[in-house]
């Protein structure tokens, strides 16, 4: 912590996490469902910026910055929820691949690895959502899918070196199975680089999320800011100039994303020497 509140670039970035967070939590308090709902919208369609609403309206009468707020919840929720899984399945995969380093399963698990990461990710998202249907769990199933071969490659980097330290050897000489030294050794050890991992593909899953949307791929039951975005689209909001209604959310996804970027960036730093010495 010491470190990383010296790091102007990472604290601010944590600063901005932690208003997007704040507003993200407070949402249900902040904003009425009848606000949000194109049947009982109390403004009047594309009104520009005012008093009464500070962002202006959009289509329906719905205040942007209700929408925004409450796609501030909703896609904080697709990108955490999706880097946990891709997360998961990344590490998961990286540590056997790294263990059993030069066998077959390194091999089998290798080539996966590097199909997913050869393959253009927007068109296997783009499929897998057709397949699977625009809802929710589906969109983070998509992102985190498409999400974790670069997880599972630098933790399989990183698991070829620990694997040869001098104390995993000699808990294989004790008699410890496989299982326990990827658990209580390779873990513990390879688990900074997830981290700092996991924070970087916060940003990419919140990013993938927007893209997503903006295709009509999304869920259209849940306003992210995405979506906000996509129904401006779909209105004709560029060509009409109603930048309030695509500006705010842009920006927001801009802000979030970089935010995310910097505290990895800036964790990633801290964990490796090498980095912090230079």
């Amino acid at each position: 912590w010491q470190l990383f509140r010296r790091n102007g670039q990472a604290m601010t970035g944590l600063l901005i996490l932690a208003v997007a967070a704040t507003v993200a939590l407070l949402s249900p308090l902040l904003v009425s469902p009848e606000s949000i709902d194109p049947a009982t919208a109390p403004g009047t369609p594309n009104q520009p910026p005012s008093a009464a609403f500070p962002l202006g309206t959009d289509g329906f009468g719905r205040s942007v910055l209700a929408l925004v707020v409450v796609g501030t919840r909703v896609s904080l929720l697709v990108g955490l929820a999706a880097t946990l899984g891709a997360v998961l399945v990344g590490a998961s995969v990286g540590i056997l691949a790294g263990y059993y380093g030069g066998t077959r399963i390194d091999r089998a698990l290798s080539a996966l690895t590097d199909w997913f990461l050869v393959i253009p990710w927007l068109v296997l998202a783009i499929v897998m959502a057709a397949i699977l249907g625009p809802t929710l769990l589906n969109v983070i199933i998509v992102i985190a899918v498409t999400s974790w071969a670069l997880t599972a490659r630098v933790v399989r980097a990183q698991t070829l070196s620990v694997r040869e330290q001098p104390y995993v050897e000699r808990a294989r000489a004790l008699g410890a199975g496989d299982l326990s030294i990827m658990g209580r050794h390779i873990l513990p050890n390879v688990f900074a680089v997830v981290f700092a991992q996991a924070v970087l593909t916060v940003a990419v899953a919140i990013l993938s999320e927007t893209t997503l949307a903006i295709l009509g791929l999304g869920d259209p039951t849940a306003t992210s800011w995405g979506r906000i975005i996509e129904e401006a689209f779909t209105s004709g909001a560029m060509a009409n100039q109603y930048w309030w209604w695509i500006i705010p959310p842009g920006v927001c996804v801009v802000l979030v994303t970089l935010a995310f970027t910097m505290c990895g960036y800036a964790i990633e730093e801290i964990l490796n020497p090498r980095l912090r010495r230079r």
